[in-house]
């Protein structure tokens, strides 16, 4: 069995939150199992709380020169994963976001067909801007949903610190390459079922399948192909995890850390590691807020919410912080404030 604490070290071991390593970025990213990017400052934010001398500049190059790739995928969602990752988390989630196509939209296959192609010939010569696509082929084109018909990625400048609407699109097999042609479909879930246990794991065969935005039934079998190791939570759940994932000891110190919103460690798939306490999970996620607050994490658990304004980091502790802490996070504060001028 593994204790509450057990799994949220480990989640934070994973997730880079014990301590600022130095890896590549896409190395780092992969390790994060992809950076959720709605809102693009969000991926600097994190990128700083995660590795040692983070400067805004480095994530930038590095989707201007296609070391990391920005597009819509799990849960149809915006992330920035490496290009190693691309397409096989593309395929993976694929036959997935397909289904979820045909029952929420309820649109004809033939006309998202149609539709795809046409995008398709517009965007062969290279990225368009959002404007010029529906300005040339209208919202019939330009539509919801298109991006599950289309493997399209966001180009920078759009999307970045710098430019944050996201808005200059190109079809993925020029900007990435095209899928390598061994792909299946069953190694693209392998692939995907590692990335996230090395991410977030040990994990429940529901949490990876919230993950991804698939129905369980969808990852159980390549579940039961891996070799993976198994354990029980505190509630009896059966657990998967990847062999040697690291387990690092309940009482391994945990540093002050301040996470961006859209922060995956909080979503409902990391319930079990506690790093958000069902107290405070009303304050942080609800219908007026679903991108969630900015949060503060004292001893690996969220402890506070904080903004930048006026050149400052504001913190609106959750409860009453001792004297130590709160200077710790204020100096943090200072350094995430530097960051952001």
């Amino acid at each position: 069995m593994l204790s509450q604490r057990e799994l949220n070290r480990a989640l934070l071991s994973r997730q880079l939150l014990l301590e600022r390593t130095s890896l590549p970025l896409p190395r780092a990213v992969e390790r994060m199992g992809g950076i959720q990017t709605q809102y693009a400052p969000s991926a600097y934010v994190g990128l700083w709380s995660r590795l040692e001398g983070f400067e805004r500049e480095a994530l930038t190059r590095a989707l201007e020169r296609r070391s990391l790739i920005q597009a819509t995928l799990m849960r149809n969602t915006i992330h920035i994963v490496s290009p190693r990752d691309y397409w096989p988390l593309v395929l993976a989630i694929r036959r997935g976001r397909i289904e979820w196509s045909r029952r929420i939209q309820k649109t004809e296959a033939r006309e998202l067909d149609r539709a795809a192609e046409r995008l398709r010939e517009f965007l062969a010569d290279g990225p368009r801007r959002q404007s010029e696509i529906v300005a040339a082929l209208g919202t019939d084109v330009w539509r919801p949903g298109i991006a599950i018909w289309v493997d399209l990625v966001r180009v920078p400048p759009s999307g970045t610190w710098e430019r944050r609407r996201a808005d200059l699109f190109g079809l993925a097999e020029q900007w990435v390459g095209p899928p390598p042609p061994e792909l299946s479909e069953d190694h693209a879930l392998e692939h995907l079922v590692r990335r996230y246990l090395g991410a977030f794991g040990p994990a429940t065969a529901s949490d990876v399948a919230d993950w991804a935005g698939l129905k369980v039934g969808a990852i159980v079998p390549t579940l039961a192909r891996l070799k993976l190791r198994r354990f029980r939570d505190e509630k009896g759940r059966e657990l998967v995890d990847l062999p040697r994932a690291p387990l690092p000891h309940p009482d391994t110190p945990a540093s002050i850390r301040f996470l961006p919103t859209w922060d995956a460690t909080l979503l409902v798939h990391g319930r079990g590691t506690g790093i958000l306490p069902e107290e405070y999970r009303p304050r942080i996620f609800h219908v007026r807020t679903p991108h969630s607050f900015s949060t503060f994490l004292v001893d690996g658990a969220v402890a506070g919410s904080w903004r930048y304004e006026e050149g400052r980091v504001r913190l609106d502790p959750f409860k009453r912080l001792p004297r130590t802490t709160r200077a710790e996070l204020e100096e943090e504060g200072e350094r995430l404030a530097a960051f952001h001028a």
